[in-house]
């Protein structure tokens, strides 16, 4: 229920305070007259977030009220910083000139902003989506989900489980998510709280009205044509996506023309942890540096986002990735192709981006026309796919539409060099518009008379500073200083008295004030019509124009990957349906870009089938550059899956349908969850859903939890990935040199090491691959390295000597070494999938003879006194 108006109030602050109700949870930007104001708590948020003034009005009533604006022209500066802070912006304007209001000024909301809805430049990066996701849940756990970026068109919808919709939440990283508002607790379970969220009534996501909006959205009778029909829970988020696009004035939504299903299969899939463990978009840790970064060498910001998007989705159809690789490969051969479209690319412009604004008609001038020159370069670029040999490019040739008609119609009626925005006119070429031509005609030549007006009259009356002005008031107007007013004629009728001059006016001035300034308002009038018509027929163009865009971000992402392909010495992978996966001489494609200067990347061979050597067994010094293989056996798959050429000599890969890693230390404290309890639901991720086609890379598995536990897990995961039916080829990292005693049970386990050398006391890494287990990790050498102080690492020396003198001597005939090495034999001997904590324990009988002390006291007679000689006893055992 609305309150009812204070009768204090003023009538402009009764308006305000009824369209704030209707926009309770945005920032209301009130425009009065040249400013836009914000009140209560709206100006607070605005001088916070904005850095300007706050201030007091008194509105009328008692208390005063808080206030802040800043100037209407400044808008899109203040905009985006209000967005970008995460907050929802209405943007009530002036519906009516004031100069012809009755009463108060009309104003309503004629925008609402929000981070999901952003198109303006400001507020959108050139290289990156701005999505908004729709989530809808479902009562089986399963659910709907549809990406829209309002700014280029593209909506995209899917649906699956909680994984897959985590997955794609993740890679879209939408900058919005609606869903239903009674699953905010859900949500923030299943997803986190770190995304921009809005919740929205259950009767939006209901089947048949998200449905309807759909049909009513695209005006068909079905979605047969976009071949998404069946995915009931998909369109439902999308319809909601929609409505709610509506329900924040979008109602110019005509670019949005088609949907497009994310299928699960269709390409490699990499869960959230993979995609985070690579660092393929964003950086972990203190890193900066990721694959995007050393890969994007687009020439246009559509390529950069469709880039982005190979990553996160590589192909995993072999006849596509076949055909993106032999294109790459016809661009590193043909240099002046090459060079020549991706020219020819670079003045396009974002043409989706550009095409997004018409609806709106906020495409300016300027854009329109470089949009018009967009198309002649598309034209050119049809041209030139077609008349190749390459199948791949003919059919994208095909595809290119440079819509002439319109191109032709933009390039006759707009100038050549138009104004930044159409507010003042002067855009439209002559010879377009016969009223048109008239009236600049008229204009041109009223100023020319009044400036031979100004030399007549001066030269009748002597008066020799006469000059003629204009001020909006009264409009044009004689000036006579004082000194020369005695000879103004009597038929001059006086208008102004100035502290130096007077002003006067004539009938005959009045006469070509009257044509000159209706012609300019007319001038203006007409020129907007014809822009309006102009946008108009571009409405027809819309779909052609954004199919241009992808096929020109395609051209784009392949001219980028023949680029890097010279410029870094990468080299075609040959993709194949077999088990063999081979890498010879393979380098980290993002390591060796930022090596110190001097240094090269130490390659490395390796090999994985399923016949001999499905699972390596990894060891290796600290820092000798496990991981960094690890990572760089996952990019490699990646990229000649995207269809990029890779960093080695040869890369023979075959096809791959998923890849999991799991690398390094993270934790999930706010989640109430540790570090090992976050590394084994990643791994339990892993081992879940893993695939004969899977790649897995583990890196230290087991050393989130003690050494005896962390290796008994080890074991038994490497045991198991060998055992499994699907047989996943599998890289193992690993600091338990225990786990190489795999190699002599199993007979696809293979031992490998990186290679270091010592000299002195100091220790070279040499970063080489090497086939057999290392048995020494050098953990204090890399303490020394990093810094520790020499006295703390004398004395680690100190206990890892004490240490290792309790470790097996085969010739040592006492009965506590004898037990070492029965249990050193127990290790060798234990079956495949027994193998058990105790055999490590070389005081497991001392710890028997304790327990089954304590367990025959009899606690309730025990005196102060006895329970001290049992303690003393117990110590005595463990001494």
């Amino acid at each position: 229920m609305s309150k009812a108006k204070n009768p204090t109030d003023t009538p402009l602050m009764q308006q305000h305070k009824a369209i704030k109700q209707k926009y309770p949870d945005a920032v209301l930007l009130f425009r009065v007259g040249d400013f836009y104001e914000t009140f209560g708590q709206d100006a607070v948020i605005a001088s916070q977030v904005l850095g300007i003034t706050l201030t007091k009005r008194n509105n009328g009533a008692a208390a005063s009220l808080d206030l802040a604006g800043f100037p209407h022209h400044a808008l899109d500066t203040y905009l985006h910083k209000l967005v970008k802070a995460g907050y929802r912006v209405a943007i009530c304007d002036q519906l009516e000139d004031p100069k012809q209001a009755k009463g108060i000024v009309k104003r309503g909301v004629t925008e609402m902003v929000t981070p999901g809805t952003a198109i303006n430049d400001k507020l959108l990066e050139h290289k990156n989506n701005n999505f908004l996701a729709g989530l809808h849940f479902t009562d089986d756990d399963n659910f709907g989900l549809a990406f829209l970026d309002l700014s280029t068109g593209e909506f995209l919808i899917a649906e699956g489980d909680r994984e897959y919709a985590d997955k794609l939440l993740q890679s879209f990283s939408p900058s919005e998510v609606v869903f239903q508002r009674h699953q905010q607790k859900k949500f923030k379970e299943f997803f986190g709280g770190k995304m921009y969220v809005y919740t929205l009534d259950e009767w939006i996501f209901e089947e048949q009205y998200a449905h309807d909006i759909l049909l009513k959205h695209f005006q068909t009778h079905s979605l047969k044509g976009f071949g998404v029909e069946d995915q009931k829970k998909g369109l439902t988020a999308a319809g909601a996506v929609i409505h709610y696009l509506k329900d924040t004035e979008h109602p110019n939504l005509q670019h949005i023309t088609g949907l497009q299903s994310i299928q699960r299969n269709d390409f490699l899939w990499m869960d959230r942890f993979t995609i985070r463990n690579l660092e393929l978009i964003q950086p972990t840790g203190d890193g900066n540096h990721t694959l995007l970064q050393v890969l994007d060498n687009t020439a246009s910001p559509m390529g950069a986002r469709m880039l982005k998007r190979w990553i996160l989705f590589p192909l995993i159809d072999i006849h596509k990735i076949n055909e993106r690789l032999d294109l790459v490969e016809i661009f590193i051969k043909e240099t002046d192709l090459r060079n020549e479209l991706v020219h020819a690319i670079k003045l396009c412009g974002d043409i989706e981006r550009l095409v997004a604004k018409i609806p709106t008609k906020k495409i300016t001038p300027r854009e329109i026309l470089q949009l018009a020159k967009g198309l002649q370069q598309v034209l050119l670029i049809k041209n030139i796919c077609l008349v190749h040999s390459n199948h791949y490019l003919q059919r994208i040739g095909d595809a290119l539409n440079p819509c002439p008609v319109i191109a032709d119609k933009i390039l006759a009626e707009i100038i050549e060099n138009p104004p930044a925005t159409a507010v003042k006119g002067g855009f439209i070429q002559n010879g377009i518009h016969a009223e048109l031509d008239e009236l600049r005609d008229i204009s041109q030549s009223g100023k020319a008379y009044l400036a031979k007006m100004q030399a007549s009259e001066a030269e009748k009356t002597g008066i020799t500073s006469l000059k003629i002005g204009f001020n909006n008031v009264f409009g044009y107007y004689l000036e006579v200083t004082n000194s020369h007013k005695a000879r103004v004629p009597e038929n001059w009728i006086r208008k102004q008295t100035l502290a130096n001059a007077e002003r006067y006016i004539t009938p005959e001035l009045k006469e070509y004030e009257e044509k000159i300034t209706g012609a300019e308002e007319k001038i203006l009038v007409l020129e907007q019509q014809l822009y309006d018509l102009l946008l108009n027929d571009l409405f027809d163009y819309l779909q052609p124009i954004q199919t241009n865009g992808n096929l020109l971000a395609i051209i784009d992402c392949l001219c980028c990957f023949a680029h890097n392909a010279i410029h870094y010495q990468y080299k075609k992978p040959l993709l194949q349906e077999g088990d063999d996966w081979e890498l010879k001489e393979a380098r980290h494609p993002v390591i060796e870009r930022y090596l110190p200067v001097g240094e090269s990347y130490i390659h490395n061979d390796t090999f994985l089938n399923k016949s001999d050597q499905q699972i390596i067994i990894l060891t290796g010094p600290n820092m000798s550059g496990k991981s960094a293989l690890l990572r760089q056996t996952a990019l490699l798959t990646l990229m000649a899956h995207m269809g990029s050429f890779v960093p080695a000599r040869e890369a023979n890969i075959s096809l791959t349908d998923k890849i999991f890693t799991r690398v390094g230390a993270s934790d999930n404290l706010s989640g109430g969850e540790s570090t090992f309890m976050v590394e084994m639901n990643e791994t339990a991720a892993i081992i879940n859903n893993i695939t004969p086609r899977s790649l897995i890379l583990l890196d230290e598995i087991g050393r989130g939890t003690s050494t005896y536990d962390g290796i008994s897990i080890a074991w038994s995961i490497v045991e198991h990935l060998h055992q499994s039916p699907h047989q996943p080829k599998t890289l193992f990292a690993t600091h338990y040199h225990e786990l190489n005693e795999l190699e002599g049970k199993f007979e696809r386990i293979k031992n490998y090491h990186i290679t270091n050398k010592e000299s002195g006391n100091r220790i070279i890494f040499l970063r080489k691959l090497a086939r057999g287990g290392s048995t020494h990790s050098f953990g204090i050498h890399v303490a020394k390295m990093a810094g520790m102080p020499a006295s703390l690492i004398r004395r680690a020396n100190e206990i890892l000597t004490q240490l290792e003198t309790q470790h097996v001597d085969e010739n040592d005939d006492s009965a506590a070494n004898q037990q070492k090495v029965n249990n050193a034999e127990k290790l060798r001997s234990v079956p495949a999938g027994q193998f058990q904590l105790s055999i490590f324990d070389a005081h497991s009988q001392t710890f028997d003879e304790i327990r089954q002390l304590l367990s025959d006291i009899d606690i309730n007679r025990l005196t102060p006194v006895e329970a001290l000689l049992k303690l003393q006893e117990i110590k005595g055992k463990l001494k």
